[in-house]
Parts: structure tokens; C-alpha cells; sequence
């Protein structure tokens, strides 16, 4: 009988052990990054050792995840149902930005505070919403596509959606966003499908590490951010949170009463829903950090929707689990 070496049995048993801790940080998403959030808010000073250029950082391991994640075959259902995707992405980039100006407005938020929600409200779908969509037995390649498509459109539709909506407050620089956006998102993705194809053995072993991963990236985020800003939330935090509550809200209701209006069937109306509702919000925060500085509370708006749009799909994925 052969003996099997002690650092052999040893690696077995950590990776194992990592895998399960992996998995249970990606099951517990939105209660994580709710703790982080209050320990940020509580503990400032804890977190202070992560500078907000580091945001970028955490987003780009989120993006190359996604591209470790997605294959070409996820993207047949941009040319199988071309209809379908199409009416998630117009949606996608239409309700949020509309509702993230009329909020802006009805709550007469500053200029900052506007250009924070503003920029969650352009930003493309959030890896985040292929999760819920599984969790509440929706179309997943159909999400899968929705979220890839308005990923890839980002770049351009991002700052020149910032700009027709905030561009008569703040100065947009279309342009810089848009290079921004190219490195921080497309860059990753594309890094993580050449990784996937010229290493497929270690991408067959990193796949379950991915969601935990990012998970950690985002709370990481949502850290940063609060913590950086705790001394100002006391200053319109309760109508910033409302707003940011009734933008998801809004944003998921509007999705799933439009797919209804075009007669789409249940699995695709959750998807719809859930793409339009969801963000990426990390982006938007890395983009306020990055591009309009001199408005640091612009951030807090997409790190509060990082904790709520988890919570919030939390439950709507339990409510369309049992709708059949």
C-alpha cells in the first residue's frame, strides 16, 4: 500500500477548506458586505490603510473573474435571441439613467450626491444579477447576455449618458471616462478570457474561487468608500439611502412591468427585472472616485447600492423562486 505524503494530504485538505469558506463568503454576499459597511461607517480609521486608488484595483479583479467565467457560448444568445437581449440592454440603460435623474431632482440632491447616483444609474448590469437571476429560476443565458452586452457598451454609453444627465451640474470628461472604463472593465475581461483559453487547467480549478472572490473585492470597495466618507453620510445620509432604495426598487419594478407589456414570458420577465434593477455599482464608484474627486461624496451613493441591491435581490430572488 502506498503512503500518500503528509503536504500532499495537507494541500488536499487546505484547498478543500478554502473552497468551502469560498463558497459560503459568495452565499452570504449581501450580509458581508452589510457588515463591512457598518464596520467602515463605525471604524474608519480600521480601513484607512486601503487609499481610494485601490478601488480600481478591486474592480479589476471583479471584471477578470467575469471574463474567467463567461465563454463564447454564453454570448449565442445575443445572435439565437437577439430580441430579447436587445430589450434588456435598451431597458438596462434607459430606466436607470431616467430614474436616477428624476430622483436626483424630486429629492433636489447637490450636486455630488446627484452625480453619485447619476453614475450608478449609467452604469451597465452587475455580474451580482446572474446570481439572483439563477436564485430565482430565471433565464440565465439570456442574463448572462444582457450583462456581457451592456458591459461591452459601457465604455461609450457610461459618459455620454453621465454627461447628457449631469453634464449641466459638473463637467464631464467623456473621453477620459471612456478610456477609464476600457482599462478598469473591458481590459480584465479580455485578460480573463486569455487565461481561460491558454490555461484552462487553472481556470477549471479557480472557477469555484471566483464568486467568493469577488464578493471580497466588492465589500473591499464598499469599505473604502464608506470609510473614507464616514464624517459626511451624517450629512443627508437618510435621504441618500432613500434614494438609493427607491432607484433599485423603481428600477426593478420598471424592468419587469416592461418585459410584461411586451408579452414576454415569467423567466425572462424576472431576468429583466433583476438585470435592470442591478448594477454595477462598484464602477460607479470607482468612477466618482477617480473622475470627479473634488466631489467625494458622489461615491456613497454607489457603495450604498453595493449593500442594498444585494439584500434587496436577496429577497426578490426568493419571491420569484416561488412563482412558476
Amino acid at each position: 500500500m502506498v503512503e500518500i505524503p503528509r503536504h500532499i494530504i495537507f494541500f488536499c485538505t487546505f484547498a478543500t477548506c478554502m473552497k468551502q469558506l469560498f463558497k459560503y463568503i459568495s452565499d452570504h454576499v449581501g450580509v458581508l458586505v452589510l457588515l463591512t459597511a457598518v464596520a467602515a461607517y463605525l471604524f474608519p480609521a480600521t480601513f484607512s490603510f486601503l487609499p481610494t486608488t485601490s478601488i480600481s484595483y478591486m474592480l479589476g479583479v471583479v471584471m477578470f473573474g467575469m471574463g474567467l467565467a463567461l465563454s463564447p457560448h454564453d454570448f449565442q444568445v445575443v445572435f439565437s435571441r437577439p430580441r430579447d437581449v436587445l430589450i434588456g440592454t435598451i431597458a438596462q440603460f434607459a430606466i436607470m439613467p431616467g430614474i436616477a435623474w428624476l430622483l436626483a431632482k424630486a429629492f433636489a440632491l447637490d450636486n455630488a450626491l446627484a452625480l453619485g447616483v447619476i453614475l450608478v444609474g449609467c452604469c451597465p448590469g452587475g455580474t451580482a444579477s446572474n446570481v439572483i437571476t439563477f436564485l430565482a429560476k430565471g433565464d440565465l443565458a439570456l442574463s448572462v447576455g444582457i450583462t456581457g452586452v451592456s458591459t461591452l457598451l459601457a465604455p461609450l454609453l457610461t459618459p455620454l449618458l453621465t454627461w447628457g444627465l449631469a453634464g449641466e451640474r459638473i463637467e464631464v470628461d467623456v473621453l477620459s471616462m471612456f478610456l477609464s472604463i476600457l482599462w478598469v472593465v473591458i481590459v480584465p475581461i479580455i485578460l480573463g478570457f486569455a487565461v481561460k483559453k491558454f490555461f484552462p487547467n487553472f481556470t477549471s480549478k479557480a472557477i469555484d474561487f471566483l464568486p467568493g472572490a469577488s464578493t471580497l473585492a466588492i465589500a473591499m470597495i464598499v469599505s473604502i468608500v464608506i470609510s473614507a466618507n464616514a464624517s459626511r453620510l451624517m450629512v443627508g445620509g437618510v435621504v441618500i439611502l432613500l434614494v438609493v432604495m427607491l432607484h433599485n426598487i423603481c428600477g426593478l419594478l420598471l424592468g419587469y412591468t416592461a418585459s410584461t407589456l411586451l408579452h414576454m414570458p415569467l423567466a425572462k420577465r424576472k431576468t429583466i427585472a433583476i438585470e435592470v434593477g442591478m448594477q454595477n455599482s462598484g464602477l460607479a464608484a470607482h468612477l466618482a472616485a477617480l473622475h470627479f474627486a473634488m466631489y467625494p461624496l458622489a461615491t456613497i451613493p454607489g457603495a450604498i447600492f453595493s449593500v442594498w441591491h444585494n439584500l434587496s435581490g436577496a429577497v426578490v430572488a426568493r419571491y420569484f423562486s416561488r412563482r412558476e
